[in-house]
């Protein structure tokens, strides 16, 4: 049985459970059952919090050491970045966009999360200027503070340090890039290992939440799953095409024709990386990328790029904060907005990895990660989705790349 049916079979038991448990209020019975479930369902959010900074950081490492190998660390990774950070910032305003249009989460108060919520103090207002102070303050320490205390933004920054020395240092390295490698292949292992028991967190959380909150949640849900899905599909029909024909030169039906085999692997299997050698053969044999191109723009794209987790993430911290009745100030949307753009660094390409990164998001505006509960039932399906816009952001930005490398070197 496949991991998506075990979900989709959990999450159905777990609202059975949680429906029965609704049936015996305040007897032995509902307490112990709820007992019960909070303790699977810790277990496995600490599993998800225990991998984070690891998986983060050898992620990063591996991505920026590796897929630069070939030297081409001028002109092609500043094009590679700007292209990244256009499309990305895009996909967040759009995410965030479409949560104020259309209120999603509001009317509905979760008490569940009351007393996480008071454990996570966060500031009402952020000036430019202080959050500027706190991110350099924040970010620029001791590494080992960081991993200790859990300081993802300094990780990032130390691994994007380790990831661009190992480049410049060259063969001298070559034990450590491998030995990053096979540490980054180990978090792959263990991430695969804590997905196993997804179905059984899942139960816990959902069969927890029916007992103890309003029902009506489930139709909120169902009112973000579409608008994050219909957000996704546009930025990934209307907002990539435009730039690809305004910055790439090519029209937008070639593309999806040349890129048809990759990006229906991207929905049938919700994993970029594993997508990953498919997207290299279409851009290089349908769409005309030169090899060196390809072969430089697609993995680290693949590692920085993902347009489709960083909307949903956004999206997602401003539904969860509607639904807790807590309104998110203008700063700490910039910081959901920049904490996103982060976690869709940090995120393997591998089925529901964005649960994962979501915690970091979630914990940024004092958010408990215990709210992924209320988004795991429609995670796997909107993973689907935001994968193919993923995967199309990779090869429509080796595209440009490849185009705008060919002018500057015919010009030189």
């Amino acid at each position: 049985m496949s991991l998506n049916t075990q979900i989709l079979i959990a999450a159905i038991l777990g609202l059975i459970a949680g429906y029965v448990l609704t049936l015996f209020p305040g007897t032995q019975f509902f307490h112990a059952g709820i007992y019960g479930l909070s303790i699977i369902s810790s277990i496995f959010i600490g599993l998800l919090k225990m991998l984070l900074i690891p998986l983060i950081f050898s992620s990063i490492v591996v991505g920026v050491s590796n897929l630069q190998a070939g030297g081409q660390l001028g002109r092609v990774w500043k094009i590679t970045v700007a292209c990244c950070v256009t499309t990305t910032t895009l996909a967040l305003i759009l995410g965030i966009g479409s949560a104020h249009l259309f209120d999603v989460g509001k009317g509905v108060d979760i008490a569940m999360f009351q007393q996480a919520m008071s454990e996570h103090q966060t500031p009402d207002t952020l000036t430019p200027t202080s959050f500027l102070t706190n991110f350099i303050q924040n970010t620029l320490i001791n590494p080992f503070k960081a991993f200790a205390e859990g300081n993802v933004l300094a990780v990032v920054v130390f691994a994007l340090f380790i990831g661009v020395a190992l480049v410049h240092g060259g063969d001298r390295f070559r034990t450590v890039r491998n030995l990053s490698a096979q540490f980054f292949d180990i978090m792959m292992l263990m991430i695969g290992w804590v997905m196993k028991l997804a179905p059984l967190g899942i139960f816990a959380l959902l069969a927890k939440l029916l007992a103890t909150e309003d029902i009506s949640v489930l139709s909120r849900l169902a009112e973000f799953a579409v608008v994050v899905t219909g957000t996704t599909i546009f930025h990934g029909a209307v907002v990539l095409p435009l730039l690809l024909w305004i910055f790439g030169k090519m029209d937008p039906l070639t593309f999806f024709k040349g890129t048809r085999a990759a990006l229906i692997t991207a929905f049938a299997t919700s994993s970029s990386s594993a997508t990953m050698p498919l997207s290299l053969k279409c851009a290089q044999e349908n769409l005309g990328v030169r090899p060196q191109t390809a072969g430089f723009v697609i993995p680290l794209g693949t590692q920085l790029n993902m347009d489709g987790t960083a909307l949903y993430e956004a999206a997602a911290a401003l539904f969860i904060a509607n639904l807790m009745g807590l309104d998110l100030s203008l700063g700490q949307q910039v910081i959901v907005c920049l904490t996103a753009m982060i976690a869709s660094l940090g995120a393997p390409g591998i089925p529901s990895a964005g649960m994962v990164t979501m915690i970091m998001v979630l914990q940024s505006v004092g958010l408990p990660a215990e709210a992924i509960a209320i988004l795991l039932p429609i995670d796997r399906l909107l993973d689907t989705v935001r994968t193919v816009v993923n995967v199309q952001g990779d090869m429509m930005i080796s595209v440009v790349v490849d185009r705008h490398t060919r002018e500057m070197e015919q010009q030189t």
